[in-house]
């Protein structure tokens, strides 16, 4: 058993290093501080370039190289961060420690450091975390790097870093251990990077348009304001059972109600669902709704957000999506039934009856929910299947089915359809918007037919929401509103393929004990 509990020889070498410093009385886990006066991005930015020469060694060629000077040249500094490489160590050592903005050489001396201090900086392993103090300067290679003075040991790395971490078999790992993914890869940190920048880009807009932010509840009494199926949890004071928010729509509308005309929500949502490269069960949308507008102005905003978050995080509105160029100054729209004729060439508009369109249905050989029959319900399907993944370039899809919108106004002389768009690109939907319904008595009779849906088995209908509809009649103005997954709109701009490499802690299944 003693074998089994002890650890490898690599893993003790770092923990004998780490108790030769506590028994010196240099635990560098007891350092509480360290005085950066900049980051490596600060020391590398705002140089100038000049051509220098190079003798190669051996021969006596000679080398023109352009060499970055920083403005800080000759300027003492201190930086902090983690060892990312070493080499050198006979008299000499070269390190790259990397921080927030990247990574940059220091250049350690014995001569300079002191014999003492460079013996302990020969100890450091790959992975500490070091703050270092000297001379900003630039290589005879052209490299812009500090010129060390002193070296503080501020956190012991216990565990190594993987020497190729791309290269390991378990991919999930990186979705795992973050941390390492973090570590290991800069552009992992890029893309994090450029979603906080997107995120700020989304609120900066809806500020100067006169929204205010507000926040509304995560556990709710009644899921509602999409069809989905919710998380169930149960809360013990009140022994009620209570659902995560799959939106926030319904609180959100509560608000225009109110009188707060312009509102919206930058939050996390929760849907019990499949998993997969577009979805993961908690995601992140913005959710705004402008009293006296309708879902055309609501359209017209949508664009305008989307290429000025393209503008703010990737400097373009041209930007290339897993190798597919997408154009994002320019926005097609097209209508449900148009766009089903275009890619399957059928059109909804010779067909009237429900009984019509399940038989065109069987026809083609589609599979139909034997609860989900009407005209409305078949185009929806006939969308899901001919159209979605022809939708790259961006792409409205306006006029909706009354069937499939629940909380959408109804087109005046064509009740069967609804002022609704939902934005696609890339084949994958950015964002779903309406005119909303401010009918109380037609909420009424759309939530009771979901209800029936539910009754029959479709566990993502909604419910019927008694205190909405007491808000509705008090009296709602004509409203717009939509909801955009941040999520996948970072995806599209950071060309990532799959959601979890833009959500930091996505949710995995649970490997065994073993």
């Amino acid at each position: 058993m003693e074998n089994e509990l002890q650890l490898s020889d690599l893993l003790q070498v770092r923990r004998d290093k780490l108790a030769e410093l506590q028994e010196a009385g240099m635990d560098p886990f007891e350092i509480t501080k360290f005085d950066r006066t900049h980051t490596s991005g600060e020391v590398k930015d705002n140089y100038t370039e000049e051509n220098r020469e190079l003798t190669k060694r051996g021969s006596d060629e000679v080398e023109i190289i352009k060499a970055k000077i920083s403005a800080l040249d000759g300027q003492k500094v201190s930086v902090a961060g983690r060892i990312m490489s070493k080499r050198g160590m006979g008299k000499v050592g070269f390190v790259h420690v990397a921080d927030i903005d990247g990574q940059i050489q220091l250049f350690v001396k014995k001569d300079i450091l002191g014999e003492d201090e460079y013996n302990r900086f020969k100890k450091l392993d790959i992975g500490d975390i070091i703050g270092a103090e000297g001379e900003v300067f630039t290589t005879q290679t052209g490299e812009i790097s500090i010129r060390v003075d002193k070296i503080t040991l501020l956190t012991k790395s216990l565990l190594p870093l993987p020497e190729k971490f791309h290269g390991l078999v378990d991919p999930d790992l990186r979705y795992r251990q973050r941390y390492i993914d973090l570590i290991m890869n800069e552009d992992v940190k890029k893309t994090f990077i450029a979603r906080s920048k997107l995120v700020r880009a989304v609120r900066n807009f809806m500020d100067s348009k006169g929204f205010i932010e507000v926040e509304t509840p995560t556990l709710n009494t009644i899921p509602g304001g999409a069809n989905a199926r919710p998380f169930i949890t149960h809360h013990n004071a009140l022994d009620i059972d209570m659902y995560m928010r799959i939106a926030t729509e319904l609180h959100l509308k509560r608000l225009i109600v109110g009188g707060l005309e312009k509102v919206y929500e930058i939050g996390r949502i929760f849907r019990n669902e499949g998993m997969d490269i577009r979805h993961n069960p908690e995601f992140t949308t913005i959710e705004s709704y402008e009293a006296y507008a309708d879902f055309n102005k609501v359209m017209d905003n949508t664009e305008e957000l989307i290429r000025y978050c393209a503008n703010e995080v990737c400097g373009t509105e041209q930007i290339t999506y897993q190798g597919v160029d997408i154009d994002l100054s320019h926005f097609e729209r097209l209508t449900m039934i148009d766009s089903i004729k275009k890619y399957s060439g059928v059109d909804f508009n010779e067909i009237k009856t429900d009984e019509e369109a399940v038989a065109i249905a069987k026809s083609k050989g589609l599979e139909i929910d034997p609860i989900k029959t009407t005209r409305g319900d078949i185009i929806a399907l006939f969308f899901d299947e001919y159209v979605e993944e022809n939708l790259v370039q961006p792409t409205f899809i306006t006029e909706y089915p009354v069937e499939i919108s629940p909380l959408a106004k109804r087109i005046p002389g064509r009740p069967e359809l609804t002022e609704r768009f939902e934005l696609f690109i890339t084949g994958r939907e950015i964002g779903n918007a309406f005119s909303e319904l401010n009918d109380p008595i037609d909420q009424r009779k759309r939530f009771e037919a979901q209800a029936a849906l539910r009754a029959a088995g479709d566990e993502e209908a909604n419910y019927v929401d008694e205190d909405f509809l007491n808000a509705l009649e008090y009296g709602m103005p004509p409203t717009g509103g939509v909801g955009i997954g941040i999520d996948r709109l970072a995806m599209l701009l950071t060309d990532s393929y799959s959601i979890r490499d833009v959500i930091l802690f996505p949710t995995m299944k649970p490997l065994s004990d073993k």
